[in-house]
């Protein structure tokens, strides 16, 4: 980690910046399999990022006692026991959510965005920075889940956290809710990232910036002026 990085910088880059599922591309089997509907995005998104904080806080206190050889075992155990812990508690206290989820819920033990914070980050860093990076990272990785949830569950059903909408409940898209809509929309929702991230402030407005700089010799003086009385 760099020290002259600010804290906040470690929370907020897995927002968007390093966002694990729009810009990095990671845990691409439960974004598509669990975001049909907006109640089962939320809810594997807010169990990863539990998993992701805790692994991060255990790891990074436990770096310096973990022997290499055998580190990537130990992380996988140490995730695995909260998974299994997030696990009994959603049995317990959100069966119907716990049902949706299947098999997923268990797969977060191998999502590669834990395992990768582990370690590329928490084994390296001190344990504050560890548990902002993992916080950050899973709800960027909870806000990605979301949106595809509600646009699949919106086209796709015609409703939205179980509502049903007017007009869209009546004909819904179904082609939203399958495979192939699952990466229609992640398509669409990365393209739409990229472009904002990627987008360029306008140019100053002067005479090395203007295309026709080079045929303007007589007006160049005037060009310049107005520019600076401008600003």
């Amino acid at each position: 980690m760099n020290e002259n990085k600010p804290l906040s910088a470690e929370f907020t880059k897995g927002l968007l910046k390093e966002n694990p599922v729009l810009v990095m591309l990671l845990g691409m089997c439960p974004t598509l399999a669990v975001t049909t509907l907006a109640s089962n995005a939320i809810g594997m998104g807010l169990a990863t990022t539990f998993v992701l904080v805790c692994s991060n806080f255990v790891i990074s206190l436990l770096k310096g006692i973990i022997p290499k050889a055998v580190r990537l075992p130990c992380f996988i155990v140490i995730i695995a026991g909260f998974v299994t812990l997030i696990s009994f508690v959603m049995q317990r206290f959100l069966p119907g959510l716990y049902e949706s989820l299947g098999v997923f819920l268990t797969l977060i033990t191998v999502n590669c965005i834990i395992l990768g914070r582990a370690e590329a980050f928490a084994s390296k860093n001190k344990v504050l920075p560890s548990v902002l990076d993992g916080l950050g990272m899973g709800l960027g990785f909870t806000g990605a889940l979301f949106i595809m949830g509600s646009l699949r569950e919106i086209f796709g059903a015609g409703s939205w956290f179980g509502i049903k909408l007017p007009l869209l409940s009546e004909e819904p898209m179904l082609i939203f809710i399958m495979p192939a809509g699952g990466f229609f929309v992640l398509g669409c929702v990365i393209a739409l990232v990229n472009k904002l991230a990627n987008k360029k402030p306008p140019k100053e407005i002067s005479c090395e910036n203007c295309p026709s700089a080079a045929i303007c010799g007589k007006n160049k003086d005037k060009c310049t002026a107005g520019s600076e009385a401008a600003e």
